[in-house]
C-alpha cells in the first residue's frame, strides 16, 4: 500500500452523528475526539510523516457561543490528555491558522504542547485551528507586500516557492491526499493553495464512525491512483522509473 507523505483530513459529521442519535451536538464532538486519537495513532504506526486535521475553521466562530466554548474545552482536554502519547510516539505538534483569535488558555496549552514536542521527528501533527485558506492567503499577501515595501523582497523574486514560504504551512510538503468524511464533496476553504495536486477522497461515513478500516480503504484507493502532475501517463511512468534509478 502506497503511503502519502502528507495526509489532510476534513473531519465532518460530528453534529449529524449526534442528531441521528437524539444527542446534543457536543456528544458528537466528544466521539469525534476519540476518533482523532485513534487515527493519529494509526497514521503514526503506518509511517505517515505529516498529518493535518481541520479541527476548527475560521467560519466556525459563527456557531452558537456555547458550542464554540465547548469545542475549546474539548481541545484543551485533548492536548492535556495526549501530550504523553505524543512524546512516547515521537509526534510533533504544529498549528496553522489565525491562532491569535483563540482564547488565551487555549493558546497557552497549545504553546506548551508545541514546545514540549518540538524535537519529535516521527510524525508532525498539524491542527488547523481558526483556519480559513482565504484568510491564510490574504495574510501571506500582506506579509509579502510589507517585504516588498521594505525592499526585503522584489516583485521579480516572487514565485510559487516564495509565496509558499509565507503561508502557514511553510516548510511542510503539500498534501498528497485529502480525505473528507460525511458525504460532502467540497473542500470548504481548506488548504486551497496546497491542495493543487492532491488526490481527493470523499466518504459517506460520518467522522465519529470513521475508523482504521475506513482509513485503510482511503489509502488503498490512493495507491491505485496515478499522479501525473500535468504529464501524460507515459511521461509520468518514465519519470517514476528515472527517480527509482536515481535512488538506487
Amino acid at each position: 500500500m502506497k503511503i502519502p507523505r502528507h495526509l489532510a483530513i476534513i473531519m465532518d459529521g460530528n453534529g449529524r452523528w449526534a442528531e441521528q442519535r437524539s444527542l446534543p451536538r457536543i456528544a458528537g464532538h466528544q466521539q469525534g475526539v476519540k476518533v482523532v486519537q485513534e487515527i493519529v495513532r494509526e497514521c503514526s504506526k503506518l509511517g505517515i510523516p505529516y498529518l493535518t486535521l481541520y479541527a476548527f475553521s475560521f467560519e466556525n466562530w459563527k456557531r452558537p457561543q456555547e458550542e464554540v466554548r465547548s469545542l475549546m474545552e474539548l481541545l484543551t482536554l485533548y492536548l492535556r490528555s495526549e501530550l504523553q502519547t505524543m512524546l512516547k510516539e515521537n509526534i510533533r505538534l504544529n498549528v496553522i491558522g489565525d491562532a491569535a483569535r483563540l482564547p488565551a488558555g487555549v493558546r497557552s496549552i497549545l504553546e506548551q504542547t508545541r514546545s514540549a514536542t518540538e524535537g519529535n521527528q516521527r510524525m508532525t501533527l498539524n491542527l488547523a485551528l481558526s483556519y480559513g485558506s482565504r484568510d491564510e492567503v490574504l495574510r501571506a499577501v500582506r506579509r509579502i507586500c510589507l517585504e516588498i515595501r521594505d525592499q526585503r523582497l522584489s516583485v521579480e523574486e516572487l514565485d510559487d516557492e516564495v509565496f509558499s514560504r509565507h503561508l502557514d504551512t511553510a516548510g511542510l510538503p503539500d498534501p498528497d491526499l485529502l480525505i473528507r468524511t460525511s458525504g460532502e464533496t467540497r473542500i470548504s476553504n481548506f488548504l486551497l493553495w496546497q491542495l493543487a495536486y492532491a488526490e481527493l477522497y470523499f466518504t459517506e461515513t460520518l467522522w465519529p464512525d470513521f475508523g482504521r478500516e475506513d482509513l485503510h480503504r482511503a489509502l488503498e484507493e490512493f495507491s491505485r491512483r496515478e499522479r501525473r502532475f500535468g504529464l501524460t501517463g507515459a511521461q509520468a511512468q518514465r519519470e517514476k522509473l528515472s527517480n527509482r534509478e536515481e535512488r538506487h
